[in-house]
């Protein structure tokens, strides 16, 4: 009986109709491939526009064995786009990427990466230590338009706070306790989905965030689940929290602010501070006091310094433009925090880091700094970039309430891209405002423009 089932299926397999493209089969399309299943024919075809591949375009067709065809229509609209001679040569192009991998890349092709303008791009295919990565390197400038490892990525569990005690449980009570884990703190733990993990390693590694604690967690199973007390809570929360931000950067729609995997460190340092280092691209959490990487505010303070330094580099040569770092940290920490308290009536989003804060602050709430602070340029300026950066993130944070979280976060980040290491703070506003305009209008401008005025950053 087995034996005859089998050959009724190999029969139907073999005897499945030879395929035909559809007459009404578009005339963009290169044929790539061609399967057949139990069912049917499955034919996949590249966009391409006038020859050349379209990034990210696609087409197939489905011919079942009842002759009806489905028809998947993946393609994408070429906008734009300024022609199809590249300027830069698809060696100088492989080289650029060799001086940056490290490695020569086995291939390459042109494409068209679509997008609001459209863009001629060369794709490199470059081998590395894990998988491939596949670089977009921009045909007329030679800038990266994107840069990712083609391997396919591995998902763990974790146990992390998010954002952290005080927020989450709405408590201004709670304390250190020398690292206590007591039993007030455990309504705040929750089990997460570890994103991007590398497949072929037990260690917090990823596409975003990469752990050099010492001695660093592993689990071959990819489950991290530790209390606070113990060193690998504040690797596994760092991993969650960096990968979230980055994730979230995504999900905006960029795909090149600090697309790599951020180096960090939650051991080894015990002051009560953390800092960003660009000499070396890497974060460091202290453990005094409450442990800096139980609290995701700080993480995401850090990891502001890390955005901006790969946005314009050497970010923060004056102090001015310190200050308008520190103003973004302490505002991409309460901009992430909208995401997991989305109640304004009775989360404190403008007080920041208000769990660490606990171990030096008496005042309830528990802030390090506000983000809606009384401060006006330039006359409360301190040349202190903390305290001077609240001035800032006083403006921006009032961007996001009168543009939204989304739209606001858009403009923010795409503005910084045209700062200058030692941009001023009208400097920087004027960007943010004709930003504000090129993304969502005169109105979208207006209300930013204002936020600024209400600071004095601009007349």
């Amino acid at each position: 009986m087995l034996a005859s089932v089998l050959a009724t299926c190999l029969t139907t397999a073999v005897a499945l109709p030879a395929y035909a493209a559809p007459a009404a089969l578009p005339g963009d399309l290169r044929q790539i491939q061609i399967r057949h299943s139990l069912t049917g024919t499955h034919t996949w075809y590249q966009q391409t526009y006038q020859g050349i591949p379209v990034f990210g375009g696609y087409y197939a067709t489905h011919k079942g064995t009842d002759g009806t065809v489905t028809v998947d229509d993946g393609r994408v609209p070429v906008k734009g786009l300024a022609g199809t001679a590249a300027a830069l040569t698809e060696q100088r192009a492989r080289t650029s990427v060799a001086g940056r991998l490290g490695e020569q890349p086995a291939d390459s092709e042109l494409v068209i990466v679509p997008g609001t303008t459209a863009k001629l791009a060369w794709k490199t295919l470059t081998p590395a230590d894990r998988g491939t990565i596949r670089s977009l390197v921009d045909a007329a400038s030679g800038a990266v338009l994107r840069e990712e490892n083609t391997a396919r990525e591995a998902n763990g569990t974790g146990q992390v706070f998010d954002p952290n005690p005080v927020v989450a449980l709405q408590n201004e009570t709670l304390t250190d306790q020398d690292d206590a884990d007591y039993p007030a703190l455990a309504p705040a733990y929750r089990r997460v989905v570890l994103r991007h993990l590398d497949p072929g390693k037990d260690t917090l590694q990823g596409s975003y965030a990469n752990n050099l604690s010492e001695p660093a967690v592993t689990s071959a199973r990819r489950v991290y689940k530790y209390q606070r007390d113990e060193p690998g809570f504040e690797q596994v929360n760092a991993y969650h929290s960096i990968t979230s931000a980055e994730d979230y950067i995504h999900r905006l729609g960029f795909i090149d602010v600090n697309n790599e995997a951020q180096d960090y460190y939650t051991t080894g340092f015990t002051d009560d501070n953390s800092y960003y280092d660009p000499s070396v691209d890497a974060i460091t959490f202290g453990t005094g006091g409450v442990d800096d990487a139980e609290d995701n505010e700080v993480i995401w303070h850090e990891y502001g310094h890390a955005i901006q330094d790969d946005q314009v580099p050497g970010f923060g040569e004056s102090e001015e433009a310190g200050s308008i770092g520190e103003g973004f940290g302490d505002y991409w920490a309460v901009t992430m925090s909208q995401a997991t308290s989305p109640n304004t009536a009775v989360t404190p989003w403008a007080c920041v880091m208000d769990w660490d804060a606990t171990s030096y602050t008496d005042d309830e709430p528990h802030c390090l700094r506000r983000t809606d602070t009384a401060k006006v340029y330039p006359d409360d300026l301190e040349g202190e970039v903390h305290a001077d950066g609240e001035i800032w993130s006083h403006a921006i944070w009032d961007v996001n309430r009168a543009l939204g979280r989304t739209k606001a976060n858009r403009v923010i980040l795409e503005a910084q891209f045209r700062f200058t290491p030692d941009v001023t703070m009208p400097q920087a506003a004027e960007a943010t405002v004709a930003t504000a305009r090129l993304l969502y209008g005169a109105r979208a401008a207006a209300q930013t423009r204002k936020a600024f005025q209400d600071r004095g950053i601009l007349a």
